[in-house]
């Protein structure tokens, strides 16, 4: 029996990242037969720029916005037909902070080849130019809603990140970023380094190292825009 692979293929950051893309990107969804995609509209577009000889309809395609067990029995059972398979992910980098990462684990489990492929990330390329320890860091996801859960979880993590050197990384949905800013100035001491990468990869980036305080005298207006926050040693 001949397993089918996974490819996991890179994706933009921001349509006018493509300095970002791999040279073999057009290689790579060549080799596949179906594509596990967390928004098949933009990943369509995408693959028509990549590769514009691309017959769309001649591919499967299963949404991974919400990985369920149904979904994952198909994702499967295709591999086990022989069938190769690209996961795509919103975020750049497929299996980081992505849903695609359960596809992953159940590829792993069948012992399916998986084949990674680099692709912008803007959790790594945020931690890159920030100058905060490379060698020691967390990724959190997404901080708790409710006020004081929040509240605990950013002074915690101030706390690690002060006391092991630990850089710790996390995100928020782009409506909610000054609200999460607000309580991370509230709630952490003026000497902290807190880094905001912005628009990581689009020509307007911004990625900025400084601490508590000059944020608090220069804070940014960051309302539906992709951020990344690390807050790293006094």
């Amino acid at each position: 029996m001949n397993i089918g692979k996974v490819y996991l293929l890179p994706m933009l950051l921001h349509e006018e990242g493509w300095e970002a893309l791999p040279a073999d990107t057009q290689k790579w969804i060549m080799q596949c037969d179906a594509f596990f995609v967390e928004n098949e509209k933009t990943t369509r577009r995408f693959f028509k720029k990549v590769w514009k000889e691309m017959i769309i309809d001649n591919y499967i395609w299963h949404p991974i916005h919400k990985v369920e067990e149904a979904q994952i029995q198909v994702f499967k059972q295709l591999l086990i037909q022989g069938k190769n398979i690209g996961i795509v992910s919103e975020a750049g980098c497929a299996g980081i902070a992505d849903p695609g990462q359960i596809l992953v684990h159940a590829a792993q489990e069948i012992g399916a080849t998986v084949k990674p492929y680099t692709a912008p990330s803007s959790l790594l390329l945020a931690l890159m130019a920030s100058g905060m320890n490379g060698q020691n860091f967390q990724f959190h996801g997404y901080l708790p809603i409710d006020n004081n859960e929040r509240k605990k979880k950013i002074q915690s993590l101030e706390s690690e990140a002060n006391s092991k050197g630990t850089t710790q990384l996390f995100i928020e949905t782009p409506y909610r970023n000054n609200q999460l800013l607000e309580a991370i100035l509230q709630n952490c001491h003026p000497q902290t380094k807190l880094c905001i990468g912005v628009e990581i990869t689009a020509p307007n980036e911004s990625i900025k190292t400084a601490s508590i305080s000059y944020w608090k005298a220069n804070k940014p207006e960051l309302h539906k825009k992709l951020a990344v926050f690390l807050i790293g040693s006094k």
